[in-house]
């Protein structure tokens, strides 16, 4: 076999390959990336303002991008949220693709909410307690904030339709938290006196929106609240939330609850 031959061939050898690698290229190219999943998780409780920027997160967007998104976005809501998803952007894990955009996943989070809002029996609820399915979710987001455990939930939803049907003003610290874009413990009197229409200290009835996406628990206590006459509840410690239908008595659980603040404050 003469030296000419084998160089010829070798040379033959490497021509192949190098089409090969062309054409693998050029394949390779042209074919779409598969794509790459990630996971959004809504915890129960989130408010819309979290859900918009763990959403820029996920999508590798601008700040503020999910946010202008919920505002242009037709998404699924009753016509008293005016177009704000606050309360419908339900808490779950949701699947984030590379090719997700803002308004998919606010839409599949609309559309979870209106799914599970009918199986929970949330229209049924609403029309047994006289309010609509809109003011029935304002009042889960209320329980979602004001209680741990499903127990309690039932039993915050028992004294805030107690207090609607005697014309009550509701008190609730979360309603004043969501309007000062707070969480805290601490209310002062000066809280209780701020102008806003979630200031439940002085106006009656629910605030105007939700003030947080509720879960399960929160959808089930409010659906079914269990039967009594409390009008009042303070957690003391966490663990032990008292409830209870007189006033002197709720004071002194008050004032326990100051006192065991005082020295948390003192032991820090």
């Amino acid at each position: 076999m003469s030296k000419r031959w084998l160089i010829r061939a070798a040379l033959l050898c490497v021509l192949i390959l190098l089409a090969v690698l062309i054409v693998t290229q050029l394949v390779t190219r042209d074919r779409d990336p598969a794509p790459r999943e990630e996971r959004l998780t809504v915890p129960e409780g989130w408010r819309a303002s979290q859900v918009y920027a763990a959403g820029d997160k996920a999508l590798g967007l601008d700040r503020g991008s999910t946010e202008r998104a919920a505002r242009k976005s037709e998404l699924k809501l009753p016509a008293e949220a005016d177009g704000n998803p606050e309360g419908y952007l339900f808490p779950a894990t949701y699947p984030v693709a590379e090719d997700s955009g803002a308004r998919s996943l606010l839409s599949f989070m609309v559309n979870t909410a209106n799914s599970t809002f009918a199986e929970s029996g949330l229209g049924e609820a609403a029309e047994r307690s006289g309010l609509s399915v809109y003011e029935t979710v304002a009042l889960a987001s209320i329980v979602q904030a004001e209680a741990d455990t499903p127990e309690d939930m039932g039993r915050v939803a028992r004294v805030v339709h107690n207090r609607l049907d005697q014309d009550m003003a509701l008190q609730m610290d979360s309603t004043l938290n969501y309007a000062l874009k707070r969480s805290s413990l601490d209310t002062s009197h000066g809280d209780t006196r701020i102008d806003s229409p979630y200031n439940t200290y002085q106006r009656r009835g629910l605030p105007p929106t939700p003030i947080g996406n509720p879960g399960p628990d929160a959808l089930r206590a409010v659906a079914k609240p269990p039967k009594g006459d409390w009008l009042y509840f303070v957690t003391v410690r966490p663990g032990d939330t008292r409830f209870t239908s007189d006033h002197a008595e709720h004071e002194r659980n008050v004032e326990e609850f100051n006192r065991a603040q005082r020295e948390d404050d003192s032991d820090s």
